[in-house]
């Protein structure tokens, strides 16, 4: 999804040559393919959007494969990518890193002082390994490779799979196949309670391309919109811009997660960056999206 975006973001803009592989030919846990990719097409910059993600359930579920995946791939693709000479890399992490219990906003410098979220603790490691590593050979070897931590995304190409996709998409498609059915009643996890921050793949690539054209930023920075919302609210918000009129509950025996996440994006936006991409603004596009692609979606 986010790769997409990028691709949108810059496949126009004439100061730029993409060079691309999709997973089926290239295969980033791969040390030795990473290694060549890079020795054959020498880059100039490298952004390192790829990982293997899901939402509550896939974590909990699959807790080695999501740490082994998303380690090995931060580690394959920042060392080649420095063997290789190439000069600026940014790394994509996520608000996960942060401790359950972060101070809300969470600012950039509440990283590892305290316990991180159980639930997605593999996930957030690795993360973690890839962004100290950019820091690292930055601060060994002067290095230009900095990170960005997007808060929860969506919008085109997302994964609306029903048991291992993120709330919002997992909730678009639930209420989407409601209102198809003719269900009386969506049921949603968790409680409704906690809140979650929401932006635009579209708005994370403007701010990607933003970060790679300024000097000196920061050793990681935080992307979002500043603005939170209940999953209860989300889910009235989603079934109005599908067209759902029936009840919505809540399975209390789900697990909610982190009770909020709310990223302080005032280090970005003092560079000059904010999303523009309103939630409800968002959330109809990327329904046209879904509808657009529902013969793919059958399959899942």
């Amino acid at each position: 999804m986010v790769g997409k975006a990028l691709v949108r973001a810059l496949e126009n803009d004439p100061s730029y040559e993409l060079v691309l592989r999709n997973r089926d030919e290239l295969d980033l846990t791969n040390q030795q393919a990473v290694a060549d990719f890079y020795a054959y097409e020498k880059p100039d910059q490298a952004i390192i959007a790829a990982a293997r993600v899901g939402g509550i359930v896939a974590n909990n579920t699959y807790p080695v494969e999501f740490m082994l995946d998303n380690t090995r791939i931060a580690l394959n693709t920042i060392q080649s990518a420095y063997e290789a000479g190439v000069g600026r890399l940014l790394f994509l992490g996520s608000t996960c890193i942060y401790p359950k219990l972060a101070p809300q906003p969470i600012p950039e410098d509440s990283l590892l002082t305290s316990p991180l979220e159980i639930t997605n603790e593999a996930y957030a490691l690795a993360k973690i390994t890839g962004l100290k590593l950019c820091q690292y050979y930055r601060q060994e070897y002067g290095a230009m490779y900095h990170s960005a931590m997007p808060t929860n995304l969506y919008g085109p190409g997302d994964n609306y799979h029903p048991e291992n996709s993120h709330v919002l998409p997992g909730l678009l498609r639930r209420f989407h196949e409601a209102k198809e059915e003719g269900l009386e009643e969506v049921v949603v996890w968790g409680t409704g309670t906690p809140r979650r921050e929401f932006l635009h793949v579209d708005d994370l690539a403007a701010a990607l391309v933003h970060l790679l054209q300024i000097d000196g930023p920061p050793n990681w920075v935080n992307a979002g919109t500043g603005k939170d919302i209940p999953i209860g609210e989300l889910a009235q918000l989603i079934a109005k811009v599908v067209g759902y009129e029936g009840k919505i509950s809540f399975d209390t025996s789900r697990p909610d997660g982190t009770p909020r996440k709310l990223t302080d994006s005032s280090l970005i936006q003092s560079t000059g960056w904010q999303a523009k991409i309103s939630l409800e603004e968002g959330l109809r596009s990327t329904y046209q999206d879904f509808l657009a692609n529902q013969q793919s979606l059958r399959a899942q």
